[in-house]
């Protein structure tokens, strides 16, 4: 039986990532320490590493495909199938940043003003070449975690760190002098692995229910009764992704109409539809979108 080797990020993406899988319809179990976890289809093989790493795993083919970082990608230089962007995360929707910060009371204004100074990152490939390409003349050390504390202990004049809203390189005093890439979660698959009709087949298969499932964490399903005298006022106010669906009862004056919203639309949307003639109004979760 053929199996298709697929990393899942480990660290601060792992949770997210066996969330999303789960809704998609794949359950992975992860048993203590184990990076090699159970999962509900014996055409997947899943190991766990992180992300940093998944690019050169998925390069050499100890992976078939995987999911990592835009960053990292980048910062391996890795030779490696992108199959698509997966935007997720717990926070927001937005791509993080990869972003140059100074202490707030720091002389350095611009980037010009680090020439001969030290920057610590985690990112250390892509901020040398960053910097080479402009012609300033730093030192890039590795920092591995807690990049933050470096800077403010004096151990490093400026890091470049990831955020996704700037607030704790704000809470940690320091202050952002300019933004270096943008980065998102992406699938990425080995050259050799998706020129193979069944492993690319099955990596696409993936693709469709991950994408199906972030679609519809913003979603839900409004279910209501509606007079039919009531329709057209009814339909007026309904965003819907195509038209809704609209069934009629056992009441010949009343039909049964279904619509998926976005769930920040649904707080100022209900009461919309109950001033318009709207009645037993039901709101469901969905798990896929597609």
């Amino acid at each position: 039986m053929k199996k298709l080797k697929f990393g899942i990020p480990k660290g601060s993406l792992q949770a997210a990532t066996i969330s999303l899988f789960e809704k998609s319809g794949w359950k992975i179990n992860i048993n203590g320490r184990n990076y090699f976890p159970d999962i509900n289809d014996n055409t997947i093989e899943c190991n766990i590493c992180r992300a940093q790493e998944m690019p050169r795993y998925v390069e050499s083919s100890a992976l078939d495909a995987g999911l990592t970082g835009k960053d990292w990608i980048q910062e391996n230089k890795s030779d490696v199938v992108v199959v698509d962007d997966l935007i997720y995360s717990k926070i927001s929707q937005n791509p993080a940043r990869w972003v140059l910060a100074v202490p707030a009371a720091s002389k350095i204004k611009k980037l010009e003003d680090l020439q001969g100074k030290k920057v610590a990152t985690e990112l250390v490939n892509y901020t040398k070449n960053f910097f080479k390409e402009k012609n300033i003349v730093v030192d890039v050390e590795f920092s591995w975690g807690a990049t933050e504390a470096k800077v403010v202990s004096g151990l490093a004049d400026a890091i470049v760190e990831v955020t996704e809203t700037g607030s704790t390189i704000k809470a940690h005093g320091l202050k952002i002098i300019c933004e270096l890439m943008q980065t998102n979660t992406q699938l990425i698959a080995n050259k050799k692995s998706y020129k193979d009709p069944w492993k690319k087949a099955k990596i696409e298969q993936i693709i469709l229910l991950l994408k199906g499932a972030l679609t519809a964490e913003n979603m839900v399903g409004l279910k209501m009764n509606v007079p039919k005298e009531r329709m057209d006022a009814i339909i007026a106010i309904l965003p819907s992704l195509n038209f809704p669906t609209i069934a009629s009862l056992h009441d010949i004056g009343w039909v049964s109409v279904e619509v998926i919203v976005e769930v920040k639309t649904v707080r100022d949307l209900i009461p919309r539809l109950i001033n318009a003639g709207a009645q037993g109004i039901i709101e469901y979760p969905l798990n896929k979108v597609i």
